[in-house]
């Protein structure tokens, strides 16, 4: 067995953990039609990856360090970061008008827009009530500023668009917000109610955030290079709806004249244009250094992550996030 499958072996119970605490908590919805929705929105094949970080983080300290930790407390607190993930997806969804999310139909396409958006709102506001009960001032505060970020990112997003303005600097501007501060949230999280001090928790904080930004490149990678089949999504859509990833950026600000013009071009046309040139925009980011680049900043960003790990002894969670990083390295969709 490889490697990182005796991980997701290793995850699975405390995913499974997770998703019992939130059909306990979706059973409270008042609403059959609401409670449908939300179903759909949360089961359909998530890797809960931010709840589980918050899990694991916990564990990085010593027991006697803990003083004890209401096990039912902490996984209601860890869903929180699936329920603020999912409210995000559930509206870019409706922005992007997606008829399809990790190889099904989106809430959107089934229920219509309004029903997405405000079941995305539902989501948002159950995580702040959980974080405040849960986790009290400090991690609701910590979980509020993160969500704050994620929307402060995508209007930085559009301005980028409107403008078209294209450079690693904005798009790590973005990637901060949008991806690594809910993840770093949920680490810092974990060693906040574990009992962690200031120097843990930056710690904590630095190894989420740097896991959320390789993350989303290598997201960026397997739009080009993935399995259809396994992402969930056909090869270049992320090129098809107009979206400014990091190996494509990255061509645009170092490569020539030629491959450049023909990227701008690309990008001024239409959906139907971009998707019939796909193959061509592969071939140029391959041999420009884009998908190198790209791989070697996420590489780059994974280590930052483990020697953030440096500060909390050995043990099996910091085994389990050390694995993670390799995961985010290697992972297939």
């Amino acid at each position: 067995m490889a490697d990182h499958e005796v991980l997701l072996v290793r995850l699975r119970p405390e995913a499974a953990k997770i998703d019992d605490a939130m059909r306990a908590d979706l059973a409270e919805v008042g609403n059959d039609l609401l409670a449908q929705v939300l179903r759909h929105g949360l089961f359909n094949g998530g890797k809960r990856v931010r709840p589980l970080l918050a899990i694991f983080a916990s564990r990085l300290l010593p027991v006697r360090e803990l003083g004890g930790i209401d096990e039912n407390r902490l996984y209601r607190l860890a869903m929180v970061f699936e329920y603020l993930h999912a409210a995000s997806l559930l509206h870019d969804d409706v922005i992007d008008r997606a008829d399809q999310r990790r190889g099904k139909a989106t809430v959107n396409k089934v229920w219509g827009g309004d029903a997405a958006i405000l079941a995305g709102d539902y989501l948002h506001a159950r995580a702040m009530l959980i974080a405040g009960s849960e986790g009290g001032q400090r991690a609701l505060s910590l979980i509020s500023a993160a969500t704050s970020a994620m929307v402060e990112a995508e209007f930085l997003q559009m301005q980028n668009a409107e403008v078209q303005e294209f450079s690693e600097e904005k798009y790590f501007a973005v990637l901060a917000g949008k991806t690594a501060a809910l993840i770093a949230a949920a680490c810092e999280t974990g060693i906040m109610v574990a009992g962690g001090g200031e120097s843990e928790q930056l710690a904590a904080r630095v190894y989420g955030y740097n896991l959320g930004l390789a993350f989303q490149i290598v997201d960026d990678l397997l739009d080009y290079l993935g399995d259809p089949d396994k992402t969930g999504k056909a090869v270049g859509n992320d090129l098809v709806e107009g979206k400014m990833t990091l190996p494509l950026i990255h061509v645009l600000e170092t490569g020539g004249t030629k491959e450049r013009g023909f990227l701008l071009d690309l990008l001024a046309a239409d959906r139907t244009v971009r998707s019939a040139n796909i193959a061509a925009v592969q071939a140029i980011l391959a041999n420009a250094n884009g998908f190198g680049h790209a791989r070697q900043t996420a590489v780059r960003l994974i280590d930052t992550a483990r020697q953030a790990l440096g500060r909390f002894p050995a043990g099996p969670a910091a085994e389990i996030l050390h694995g993670l990083g390799q995961y985010v390295l290697t992972r297939k969709k």
